[in-house]
């Protein structure tokens, strides 16, 4: 399903993303500066394009509790949550944004994907005492990272609801897949981010009606550069059609250990307490020296000995994973997110290899530092040690 542009996109200077985010801006005419804005908790994101999907009626946290990898059934009015929809064999179908307010559920999810989520609850519904509606293009997401003043879910606010994200801290049930299970150790652990779920009108060709005096608009490039700095997986971009939760640290937030069935809860299982994921996010510190950063989908291949690259040993060399997510970070320089053969030595340089051998390779050096480790898996016995602090 098509995502129609934003009105954000004729503002004077506002460019537009690229992939999944071409139907809002990518940065307004001074990334540099939105990116600050948006650290210092003064700016909005515009994420119109991602789907909003509705729940309403007596059964449906009880309901929803059946189909997710998340308990539900006795979230609090307010509570955010984050649940997944799995198949059989526990690969991620939708990753969802979720908060109830009392009366409805509100889910949010990668664009495109509304239309194909509210169709399949539709199918499931049976018995139960629920309506699911898509209200894409109804309402729209903005993004920030601080609670915008006056625009709290009740009463006569500008939002309907808002969800903060629960990222990284360790949910009721869930289980982390780095090293040391302590989230305060996490270096994303003063990470905050919040959608605000708001009536499409407010945003108009003139800026998002309401805002608060002082705050501004920051583009996606923004938001994805703070989301890749706080190892935080996206749906569609650090994901395929055979990820599985582990493999990503998902099991944190989104996933209950210790609830009732749902589908592909065997393999969530069996993974957790019996195997190790077959393959590891990790995060990527790349050299900033060249002009143009790789793109997503390049190859992710371990530097041959020597000290410097051998381009054409590094040329035939088999990839160890894929480059996920890039992005330009306002301090720590170019970063990224990397899916890694789970065997890949956590100690390797790398080198992300660009192009073909028809038009050339390019390659970019990487350093790795560890997102789920090596380890994760075989939860009996799990050594304990950690990754990096503090980068943000």
């Amino acid at each position: 399903m098509s995502v129609l542009p934003s009105a954000l996109l004729n503002l004077p200077g506002a460019v537009a993303g690229n992939g999944p985010d071409a139907p809002v801006a990518a940065h307004y005419g001074h990334p540099n500066a939105e990116q600050r804005a948006l650290v210092e908790g003064s700016a909005v994101v515009d994420l119109s394009h991602r789907g909003v999907v509705t729940v309403s009626g007596a059964d449906r946290l009880t309901w929803l509790n059946v189909l997710t990898s998340q308990k539900l059934d006795r979230l609090a009015p307010g509570t955010s949550s984050e649940t997944l929809f799995l198949d059989i064999q526990g690969r991620i179908e939708f990753d969802c944004h979720l908060v109830d307010d009392g009366e409805t559920t509100w889910l949010t999810v990668e664009p495109g994907q509304n239309a194909g989520l509210a169709d399949w609850l539709q199918k499931m519904r049976f018995a139960s005492r629920v309506e699911v509606a898509d209200r894409t293009g109804e309402i729209a997401v903005l993004g920030s990272t601080a609670a915008v003043p006056g625009w709290g879910a009740d009463g006569d606010s500008v939002a309907v609801a808002r969800w903060q994200d629960p990222w990284p801290a360790i949910g009721e049930g869930g289980y982390p897949y780095t090293t040391d299970p302590d989230p305060a150790q996490h270096p994303a652990a003063d990470w905050s981010w919040n959608e605000y779920l708001v009536p499409a009108s407010v945003l108009t060709e003139s800026g998002v009606d309401a805002l608060p005096e002082g705050w501004t608009l920051a583009g996606t490039m923004a938001s994805e550069a703070l989301r890749v700095a706080a190892l935080r997986p996206r749906q569609g971009m650090d994901t395929d059609e055979r990820t599985i939760p582990h493999e990503i640290d998902l099991v944190r937030t989104a996933v209950h250990m210790d609830k009732g069935c749902y589908k592909g809860q065997e393999t969530i299982a069996r993974v957790h307490n019996l195997g190790r994921p077959p393959r590891r996010l990790t995060f990527l510190q790349l050299d900033g020296s060249g002009h143009t950063l790789p793109a997503p989908g390049s190859d992710v291949v371990v530097r041959p000995e020597g000290g410097t690259a051998d381009e054409a040993e590094a040329a035939k060399a088999r990839p160890v994973g894929t480059l996920t997510s890039v992005a330009l970070h306002h301090e720590m320089g170019p970063i990224a997110l990397a899916m890694l053969k789970r065997n890949t030595d956590p100690e390797a340089e790398l080198l992300v290899r660009s192009g073909s051998a028809e038009d050339g390779w390019s390659f970019t050096a990487a350093t790795q530092e560890t997102v789920v480790s090596p380890q994760a898996g075989q939860v009996v016995g799990r050594q304990t040690g950690f990754l990096r602090k503090g980068a943000r």
